[in-house]
């Protein structure tokens, strides 16, 4: 049976250079899972790539389809945004697969496909250079949207609260304060549970 590896982490840990570094590497021949949003589409994303964008009635067509494996709805100050995972015919069992993803839709995807399918990786980094990348991306944005940075960079400390990471049952955390350094320690923690 094929694994799911579930790169997560609290927002400009550096999870998308992560990804993209052990997709361009192929050592493990991943596929991707794009999970769908309703967020608006942001300068340089494109539609299937990062995210399928979709609008509220699409998020319920699927649900009443009852595709839709996990989803997240946030309260941002742009009115709401859902992130979500759909039974969309990506996955199958043979393959290895890569994702992106938050604790929460960690949990769920372990209890729709089970733990033993699922390689948890929790990249961390610390807050202020989090906060200064966060900014640095937003600069480039045409509109930037600095109060909803703001907002979920102070929502990461709650969902990724110590509480909700030991209920999960992570173990391994990976520090992201020397991509190489970093990016080889995923590998090789991949590579140890592939077998």
């Amino acid at each position: 049976m094929g694994k799911i590896v579930y790169i997560m982490g609290k927002s400009s840990t550096g999870k998308d250079t992560i990804f993209k570094e052990l997709i361009r590497k192929n050592a493990f021949n991943f596929k991707t899972i794009v999970s769908y949003t309703t967020r608006p589409i942001r300068e340089g994303e494109k539609d299937g790539q990062e995210y399928f964008f979709t609008d509220e009635a699409g998020f319920n067509k699927l649900k009443d389809e009852g595709k839709v494996i996990e989803d997240r709805c946030y309260n941002t100050i742009h009115g709401p945004w859902r992130y979500f995972t759909v039974d969309d015919g990506q996955i199958n069992d043979r393959d290895n697969y890569i994702t992106i993803g938050t604790l929460e839709s960690y949990v769920k995807i372990c209890e729709y496909y089970g733990n033993n399918r699922i390689i948890p990786v929790l990249v961390e980094l610390d807050d202020g250079v989090r906060l200064q990348r966060a900014l640095n991306r937003e600069k480039k944005q045409d509109k930037p949207k600095y109060e909803e940075m703001c907002r979920r960079f102070l929502a990461d400390s709650a969902d990724f609260s110590e509480e909700k990471i030991q209920s999960a049952k992570i173990k391994r955390r990976f520090y992201n304060n020397e991509l190489n350094v970093c990016l080889q320690e995923i590998e090789d923690y991949i590579h140890e549970n592939m077998e």
